[in-house]
């Protein structure tokens, strides 16, 4: 199987499907209810609740189930800050966080708050010192995910909760894609997950609370899971989950050691069998089955349909592949290439002759596509002792492909203004330059879009 997405939803774990059977059969009353069958389910989601938390780190009664990964975030988020309103409306997060913290980001901006995001590096990495300088007095909450969904890279999570705890702020740690590996490390408060990541069924997720912390839950009040989930507890799932992250826990380190090695050789190959290739995140401080790789020259959304047609199913960050035509918000603060990007994430047992086979296909794959692009003939003219090239009204990844095509027609010293509307150009012109050793100069404003320049060096 040429699954390969399982960062977006790792497959169904056995043990999971087990659990989920049979507890449709034993789980499906009233866990609130006192006549056996509510004895009997409230059995099963306490130990359930156990089991997750014994995974997770901390007391059974901090933890509460919730419908999924996404509303666990909003409702720490949201609990969090209107718990310590008192303190101040500042909300401090990373560039690189799941959507689900950004968009609660937006909504806290939305009610007046203000929200203060952190950079990263190349390698899609906070720095502690710069996360520790964005807290200030009025901060209420901060939020820091445990590793990057697009690319795998760790982040420093134990020294920026001690930085928070230094300055009396709560950490939320979103662990979706760590969890199955490991606790998370560190002083931190608040935590999250996703059953759908660590190969149970999806509709599950999990907040976790520390005791001490300040937490008002926001709308309308529900005596379930603390009041902190709202509505009837799906049981079969919430008991298949945990049930499924105890089994994953159990064969994280054999597991993690096999899918290392595996990612290490496609980090490693990718750029020897495919040309103008940026392999990008932390090549140490990583997720053990996440490897990331940007092709230039390439429209991301057909080469992923390119690798669906031989078999193998990959994600992409590529402005390619996205209806609003912008890089993915990762790829954009890290500043690395974003077009023709490929995100492999091989789930537990993954099959080191499928990810032979993928390594054979792939320079096809990007070969065809490149192809199918053609070679368009750019329209140039030379202006203030510049060549200027009009690629107004091309999207990713023509304005990159007729840069290249005509770098080498100004003499070294000179400069090339490629005239773009596309907004992945921002991106990806710069990173073009980094691969390939010539000087970008920046941006100008023009009548319509804009003009990167680019100096040739060599």
């Amino acid at each position: 199987m040429g699954y390969f997405d399982a960062a977006s939803g790792a497959p169904l774990h056995p043990v999971a499907r087990q659990a989920l059977l049979a507890s449709l059969d034993e789980g499906w009353a009233d866990p609130s209810r006192l006549y056996r069958e509510g004895r009997r389910a409230r059995m099963l989601l306490d130990a359930a609740r156990e089991a997750a938390a014994e995974a997770v780190g901390c007391r059974a009664d901090e933890l509460v189930f919730t419908p999924s990964g996404t509303r666990a975030v909003h409702a720490g988020v949201a609990g969090a800050l209107a718990g310590r309103r008192r303190v101040g409306r500042h909300l401090v997060v990373s560039a690189v966080e799941h959507s689900s913290v950004l968009h609660a980001g937006e909504a806290h901006e939305a009610e007046g708050g203000t929200v203060t995001q952190v950079g990263v590096d190349r390698t899609g990495a906070v720095g502690p010192e710069a996360y520790a300088a964005a807290l200030r007095e009025d901060t209420a909450l901060a939020c820091l995910q445990s590793a990057n969904h697009e690319v795998g890279t760790e982040q420093p999570v134990a020294r920026v909760a001690e930085a928070c705890r230094a300055a009396g702020v709560p950490l939320l740690v979103d662990a979706a894609q760590s969890l199955a590996w490991g606790r998370v490390e560190g002083d931190w408060s608040l935590l999250t997950g996703s059953a759908h990541k660590w190969g149970g069924p999806s509709g599950v997720g999990l907040l976790v609370v520390r005791k001490g912390v300040r937490f008002a839950p926001v709308g309308p009040g529900d005596e379930r899971e603390s009041g902190r989930a709202a509505g009837f507890e799906n049981l079969p799932a919430i008991v298949a989950a945990a049930a499924s992250l105890r089994a994953v826990r159990a064969e994280a380190a054999q597991e993690a050691a096999r899918l290392r090695e595996l990612t290490d050789r496609v980090r490693a190959r990718v750029p020897e069998l495919v040309a103008d290739v940026e392999v990008v995140g932390d090549p140490e401080r990583r997720l053990p089955g996440i490897v990331t790789f940007s092709c230039l020259y390439a429209d991301g959304e057909t080469l992923l349909h390119e690798l669906d047609r031989a078999g193998f199913s990959v994600s992409s960050g590529s402005s390619c592949t996205s209806s609003t035509l912008t890089p993915s918000h990762v790829l954009r603060a890290m500043g690395v290439l974003s077009e023709g990007n490929v995100r492999v994430s091989l789930p537990f047992g993954a099959e080191e002759a499928e990810v032979e086979r993928f390594l054979e296909v792939l320079p096809g794959a990007v070969a065809g596509v490149r192809e199918k692009l053609g070679a368009p003939t750019p329209a140039t003219v030379v202006e203030r002792d510049a060549l200027v090239v009009d690629a107004l009204g091309k999207l990713c990844p023509v304005p990159v492909i007729e840069l290249a095509k005509v770098i080498g027609d100004v003499p070294v010293g000179g400069t090339v203004r490629v005239l773009a509307d596309d907004e992945a150009a921002r991106l990806d012109i710069p990173a073009w330059c980094a691969m390939r050793g010539q000087e970008y100069v920046g941006e100008e404003r023009e009548e319509r879009g804009t003009a990167y320049v680019i100096r040739r060096l060599g």
